[in-house]
């Protein structure tokens, strides 16, 4: 029960890669003079940086395949990193500019997952970046020019922030035992009645099957008698079944510094045995420490 009335306190974190954007904006002119270069021959842009590294693109438009004389029929395009200094991850894409509307085209080629540039792959791109038939002519191509477009992300790292306290909720005490304590006091809702000598005590039936397996056993087991009206407990003392009961319902034994020296030594011989008999597990440990108290009381008296 101590347990719910400690403070929770909430902290939380978050990872996040840390990520640098860029754009290069290449624009080609003379497209007619210079789609006969040949064979891994290449326009490159200026270089540029985005992310703390240096780059470049190279645009082969004639020959397509960078390697072969193959496949003549597109053209290719790449993204060389500069620095040779550092491995870097990267996504990047390449677009053209519609130059009739003037507005960029969706992604011709583009990655989906970060790419590594290293001193040992300084260049990656797409070597069937698009058909000549496509690229040579409206709307792409105008006025013997066309515009290319590559959007770089470098991934710089993913730190991590410091823990930081997102709410430190009090939660209140509980006050379970204190209502089922004023349930069992007030007999309200009461469906389970118990004669005990000449006593009789008002109880819950699920509060008991709750707590006791034999009780549950009794009260809703296939053998149980729905037509008793109440149920007779022998050999049980009314002082001792009531103790009983408010150990049930508060999970705690009651005061028993009014009782005399005969009747403390009557209620530590047969509270034990009660508690056992409705196999109140955690009854006997309670009951030793209560029993120990007490005995402790009556020795400084």
């Amino acid at each position: 029960m101590e347990a719910s009335q400690t403070p929770i306190e909430t902290t939380g974190s978050r990872c996040a890669p840390e990520t640098a954007r860029g754009r290069h904006v290449f624009e080609i002119t003379g497209c007619s003079l210079q789609k006969d270069l040949g064979v891994r021959k290449f326009i490159k842009s200026t270089t540029f940086a985005v992310g703390g590294h240096d780059w470049r693109i190279r645009f082969y438009p004639s020959d397509g395949d960078v390697l072969t004389a193959e496949d003549k029929d597109n053209v290719a395009v790449f993204l060389e990193l500069i620095s040779k200094t550092a491995e870097v991850r990267a996504l990047y894409d390449f677009r053209l500019v519609n130059l009739e509307t003037m507005r960029r085209s969706k992604v011709v080629a583009g990655v989906t997952k970060p790419s590594v540039f290293s001193a040992l792959q300084l260049t990656l791109g797409f070597r069937k970046f698009m058909k000549k038939s496509e690229l040579e002519g409206r709307p792409f191509l105008l006025s013997n020019r066309l515009v290319l477009v590559c959007d770089i992300t470098v991934i710089m790292g993913t730190p991590v922030s410091e823990s930081r306290t997102l709410c430190n909720i009090q939660v209140p005490p509980s006050d379970l035992v204190d209502n089922l304590g004023k349930l069992l006091e007030s007999e309200e809702g009461a469906d389970v009645t118990f004669k005990v000598e000449d006593k009789v005590f008002h109880a819950h039936k699920i509060v008991l099957a709750m707590r006791s397996p034999v009780s549950k056993v009794d009260l809703y087991g296939p053998m149980r008698d729905k037509n008793q009206p109440s149920i007779t407990v022998e050999d049980m003392e009314p002082a001792v079944f009531k103790a009983l009961l408010h150990f049930i319902y508060k999970d705690s034994l009651p005061v028993m510094d009014n009782l005399d020296e005969d009747e403390n030594t009557e209620m530590v011989k047969h509270l034990p045995v009660a508690a056992d008999r409705m196999y109140l597990q955690n009854y006997q440990a309670k009951a030793k420490l209560n029993m120990l108290s007490s005995s402790e009381r009556t020795k400084e008296d």
